[in-house]
This record gives C-alpha cells, structure tokens and sequence, in this order.
C-alpha cells in the first residue's frame, strides 16, 4: 500500500483558455489594461498584468484569452471577472457566461523520501534520465496524463496536470510504480 502521507505539493502555475464569445477590439481595450503591452506587429494580442489577483492575460481580438501565473483556479475566475467588467466599460457586449478550460497546472513538492536516480531510470518504465543534461529522472504518466520530475532528494515538479486531484493521482501511480519495482526502500522499526 503506497503511503503518501509523507506527500507534500502546492500548485505554483495554472494555464487556463477562456473564451469571452465577443470580438474585441484592442485598441479600445489597450486604454483601459494598465501594466499592458501591445504591438501587433510581434504579437497579435495584448499582454495585460493584475495584481490583484498576480496573473498575466494574452487577450486576442476573437475574445479568446489565456491566464497564466494563477496560483488557484479562483484567481483564474476572478482575473476573468475583472477583465470584463473593465470590457464593459468600453462596451464589450457579452451574451454568455465565459468558458474556462484549464490547460495545465504545474505543482512543486516533496516526496518525503531520497532516491538513487542511477537505480531508479535503470529499473523504472516510462522514464528518462540523462544527468549530463539534466539533474532529475522524467517520468511519464500516461492516465491521468502528467509528467513528474523526480530528484534525488525526493523533491519532485508535477506538470500537465488538468486538475489538483489529477496531480495527487499521478503522483500516487508513481509511488506504486516505484514500491512495485523495490525503489523505495520501508523504513526500518525500532
């Protein structure tokens, strides 16, 4: 039985899509984005900061968004509530609800546990290790779909990830993967 009670991770990015389903134009909406950036010539959209909640927003002419830098889905659906109630004062007209749709949720944790990498991505499915080129072993998830970076300290970086729960789900898959294969090593009772 895989004990994750040693588990630790809290989610450091969320990429979410948004459709808004109105066109916009951008060079009423640049006026009121403060800390924006728009040249349309590099870059099609507007690149557009808040602080309150700390996200980025690419908005686009076609009413399609993306935010990133969100630490919780609420910020994402807060960010998006801003935005339009800003939109509206320039006259964006909206007719529907704006459809959210996370696109990746990056996680930092703690294993609890050390690990021989060498061991690990010799023994292990479904991952790679290349130490010249990178210092922790790549382990794919294929259900739900995640990778986790895995180091020798038992820190680990879980990306890919459409939900918190998905992330805890691959990362509990890793574990078993790593018991069934005699990675980890059961701590000794006195």
């Amino acid at each position: 039985m895989v004990d994750m009670s040693k588990v630790q991770l809290r989610i450091e990015n969320i990429v979410a899509s948004v459709d808004l389903f109105t066109d916009l134009n951008l060079e009423k909406v640049i006026e009121i984005c403060p800390s924006s950036k728009y040249n349309p010539e590099e870059f099609p959209g507007i690149i557009c900061r808040f602080n309150d909640p700390k996200v980025a927003l690419l908005i686009f002419s076609s009413g399609k968004l993306v935010v990133t830098g969100a630490k919780s889905v609420q910020d994402i659906e807060r960010a998006v509530r801003k935005l339009i109630e800003m939109l509206k004062k320039i006259g964006a007209k909206f007719t529907r609800e704006p459809q959210i749709d996370i696109q990746n949720m990056v996680f930092s944790g703690d294993i609890g546990m050390e690990f021989n990498l060498d061991a690990v991505a010799l023994i292990l499915p479904n991952c790679e290790y290349e130490p010249e080129q990178f210092p922790g072993v790549i382990y794919r998830v294929k259900e739900p779909r995640a990778v986790i970076l895995l180091f020798s300290s038992g820190k680990i970086v879980c990306s890919g990830a459409k939900s918190e729960q998905d992330a805890w789900e691959a990362v509990k898959k890793l574990l078993r993967e790593l018991e069934k294969y005699g990675l980890i090593e059961e701590e000794e009772e006195w």
